[in-house]
């Protein structure tokens, strides 16, 4: 069910526009900030995924390694910011949301 994952967030960004913000011309994606603590990661985890898909940090699927709060956060932040708009206070999380320049992907594992 994972490997479909991927195909659907591609086609979603197609669909929504197939643009991600821009900064200077630049895209954009939204990561934990890495002085974020344990508790905060996790509420934002809760929080994410209350409102968008995150199967794709489960168990199997391309983005659950490595397994860490960090990782899952950044995934589910990122996922929350895209399917909001992209503006910037989608990726507030009280603080803890950074908005980067740099794609995040890694393996199978595509930000989108």
């Amino acid at each position: 069910m994972c490997k479909h994952l991927s195909f659907f967030l591609l086609l979603f960004s197609f669909i929504s526009g197939g643009t991600l913000m821009k900064i200077n011309g630049q895209k954009t994606w939204c990561i934990a900030k890495p002085s974020s603590d344990q508790a905060t990661l996790l509420t934002n985890i809760n929080y994410a995924c209350s409102k968008v898909d995150c199967q794709i940090i489960q168990k199997g699927c391309p983005c659950f390694n490595p397994d860490n709060l960090i990782n899952h956060a950044s995934i589910a932040m990122n996922l929350y910011y895209q399917s909001m708009g992209r503006n910037v206070w989608n990726c507030d999380f009280k603080g803890s949301g950074l908005i980067v320049i740099t794609d995040p992907s890694y393996g199978n594992c595509l930000y989108v």
